[in-house]
């Protein structure tokens, strides 16, 4: 069946509009509006089934509409966020925490892939990381309503993740983990990163100046998207550039004073600030809307009702949770809760995962273990942010007795 230009489009407003009524719905029901994507993509998927009009899903679109929404999403949450001294620690612990349970989560993954569906280690490692990385596409956006201090952790902590699992993953598919060239690649990846964001995110400031007109923050995003892909062609973390620029521009005032404010004029860069906001925002919903749709529209879920893929995926996820609970209670001594259940796993799993090279694809993975954790991970989520919410709700009516 041929669909004419004016069946897209009414098929895309229909599905923006949804999307939207999710966003309300989820607010309401305190269900993520991401697993309503998610299981509205699977709906579409059973009903064009059943009329035999089963549309394929190019993973190059998948891949496409994730790497644009995780841009899109991390430089909106770096948007939010002001660092002043007082925050320090709060940096600090967020990267700690971020750092250290995805190692450790990546290891104890990799075993049990190893152990249980006879993957070769090596082998094993990219599938780990894929699913060891907190995917802020999805936290970042689930925690809008929670208390500053927890909605900056989170925020932290979930991009932070990215990034390192970003590194992690370049790291793991390297041709040898443990030799010296290696680790040096691996540091000098680290430090070209941070060169190229400094300058980038200096360059792109003096811009603003000569910017005139309406149209500029299409033209600020192009450019932000071009020096990440080809940061990410050079295999570099160029996540990292994303977060620098979004921090620098939300936290510049403070820097504004005296000579610097000839080269950088203060009510431009308020004024793009204010701009890149509502932007990115937008874009963000959008991009999250399709992608997820699409991700449920194309998940085959007679592999995820497999005995072998429930008993893995059962463990990952016990395993995530255990390590997550060991590090926020004990060693890094902050909240608990929600903490714990905000590690969702999503967009950038599936994006790693497609990215892993052909040697290192093992024939004895079974996608089913990915979905299962991905679903699983985002009921948690869904599980913790309506315990919070309910406990807000009852400690602010005990307050008004």
């Amino acid at each position: 069946m041929i669909y004419d230009s004016y069946h897209i489009l009414i098929a895309l407003c229909i599905i923006t509009i949804v999307s939207y009524l999710f966003n309300i719905i989820s607010e309401r029901l305190k269900v993520p509006s991401v697993i309503l994507l998610i299981g509205c993509g699977v709906l579409l998927q059973s009903v064009s089934e059943y009329y035999g009009q089963r549309i394929f899903i190019p993973r190059t679109i998948l891949e496409l509409l994730g790497v644009i929404g995780l841009i899109m999403i991390v430089l909106e949450g770096a948007l939010d966020l002001k660092i002043t001294k007082e925050k320090k620690t709060l940096i600090t612990k967020s990267f700690i925490a971020a750092g250290a349970v995805l190692l450790i989560t990546t290891i104890a993954i990799a075993d049990i892939l190893h152990i249980f569906l006879d993957i070769r280690f090596v082998k094993a490692l990219p599938y780990a990381v894929a699913m060891g990385v907190i995917s802020s596409s999805i936290a970042i956006p689930s925690v809008d309503k929670f208390d500053i201090d927890k909605k900056e952790f989170i925020i932290y902590e979930s991009t932070f993740s990215d990034i390192l699992g970003i590194m992690l993953f370049n790291y793991v598919i390297s041709d040898s983990l443990l030799s010296l060239i290696t680790v040096g690649t691996f540091v000098w990846n680290l430090v070209l990163i941070t060169i190229i964001s400094i300058l980038s995110t200096l360059l792109l400031m003096l811009l603003f100046r000569y910017l005139k007109g309406h149209i500029k923050v299409f033209l600020i995003l192009a450019i932000i998207i071009l020096v990440y892909s080809l940061s990410k062609q050079l295999h570099l973390p160029s996540l990292f550039f994303i977060l620098v620029f979004g921090l620098v521009l939300n936290n510049v005032e403070p820097f504004l004073k005296g000579k610097i404010q000839k080269f950088l004029h203060p009510e431009k860069l308020l004024s793009v600030n204010n701009e890149l906001k509502i932007m990115t925002a937008e874009l963000a919903f959008l991009i999250r809307t399709f992608f997820f749709l699409l991700f449920g529209y194309s998940l085959d879920l007679s592999l995820i009702f497999n005995s072998t893929v429930l008993l893995t995926g059962s463990l990952i996820i016990l395993v995530i949770m255990a390590i997550r609970y060991v590090f926020l209670r004990y060693i890094s001594q902050t909240n608990v809760f929600p903490e714990l259940f905000i590690a969702p796993r999503g967009l950038i799993t599936i994006i790693l995962f497609y990215s892993i090279p052909p040697q290192l694809v093992s024939n004895k993975f079974n996608e089913g273990v990915l979905s299962f954790v991905i679903i699983a991970s985002g009921i948690i989520m869904m599980i913790g942010i309506l315990f919070y919410k309910k406990k807000v709700v009852d400690a602010a009516l005990v307050s008004e007795v």
